[in-house]
């Protein structure tokens, strides 16, 4: 069984979308999309420094947009025996899915990020990865310190998320048996508490969407769960901003579903890299750029569905 993943934020980097921008048809679909959401997703995907992409705002509709660029280039979703998202990787993954149209995935990741970034304004927050030791003691830790495990990866790594103060006595103060903690380019304690302004937003924006149930085998990263109704899943989209990432689940999940091949979404990388210690032996392609399609053929060749 093959799975398609989508990468959350975090995972951009300057200029990583202009390469598919010379795809056919690719940069009139997003001009499109930017007219659309009032954001010029070209210039923060080609032109854009490290820190202007580091803007939620920004990041998030254009991960999403990545994502579903890359995602068309693959072909049809039958080939795929599941499909999952990390973070706001899930609304690629529920658009990838046909649970929400195109237009309908990018207005709302839209609104997605412009609430969790005026979140992330009212007190200054960030996120850390703690790389190895015993999850338990690293949760324990972590919360006798006042922070959030907001995303439990598996493949030791668990990102924790609070203040900035909390995050600056993490990294003085790590986790025994661990081997670093470190800081990510993110702009606020997403998955936590932080963030609960911005689902009483999204609450509203998910009343004007009209989801259909999932194509494909949907694992939602809040529990690893196989979600099967649309509704469920815009439901876990609203919620999720403020609850943590389980995709350690997840991928306990692809691996009962007898997964064979994973492809992740552009900009690939982190979710392949956690598979590969995680899923050993499991073949991965993360799209980096569109030269990586015929590696991700040839991989759809041998394990589709």
């Amino acid at each position: 069984m093959l799975v398609l993943v989508a990468p959350g934020q975090g995972a951009q980097t300057p200029g990583f979308l202009t390469s598919w921008l010379d795809l056919p048809g690719a940069a009139d679909r997003v001009a499109a999309w930017s007219d659309a959401i009032e954001l010029d997703l070209a210039h923060y995907g080609t032109k854009a420094d490290a820190d202007e992409i580091r803007d939620t705002a920004v990041a998030q509709p254009l991960l999403v947009a990545a994502g579903l660029l890359s995602a068309s280039a693959l072909g049809s979703p039958a080939a795929f025996g599941a499909v999952a998202g990390h973070s706001v990787g899930e609304i690629t993954a529920a658009a990838y899915a046909g649970v929400l149209g195109e237009a309908d995935a990018l207005s709302f990741v839209r609104t997605r990020g412009l609430a969790m970034a005026e979140a992330a304004a009212v007190t200054e927050t960030g996120m850390a990865a703690v790389l190895g030791g015993d999850p338990d003691v690293v949760v324990a830790h972590l919360t006798a310190m006042g922070l959030t495990p907001a995303n439990v990866n598996g493949a030791g790594q668990i990102v924790a998320a609070g203040t900035a103060e909390q995050i600056e006595a993490l990294v003085a103060d790590k986790p025994e048996g661990t081997m670093k903690v470190v800081a990510l380019k993110v702009a606020g304690a997403f998955h936590t508490h932080h963030m609960a302004p911005a689902v009483a937003t999204l609450e509203k924006a998910a009343q004007a969407l009209a989801p259909a149930d999932p194509v494909l085998t949907y694992v939602s990263n809040k529990d690893g769960q196989i979600v099967t109704k649309g509704a469920d899943v815009v439901a876990r989209l609203v919620g999720q901003v403020a609850n943590p990432v389980r995709w350690d689940l997840c991928m306990e999940t692809f691996a009962a579903q007898g997964v064979t091949g994973i492809i992740e979404l552009c900009p690939g990388g982190t979710l392949t890299g956690l598979a590969k210690r995680a899923l050993k032996g499991v073949p991965t392609v993360a799209l980096k750029t569109p030269d990586d399609l015929e590696k991700a053929a040839a991989l759809i060749a041998e394990h589709a569905v």
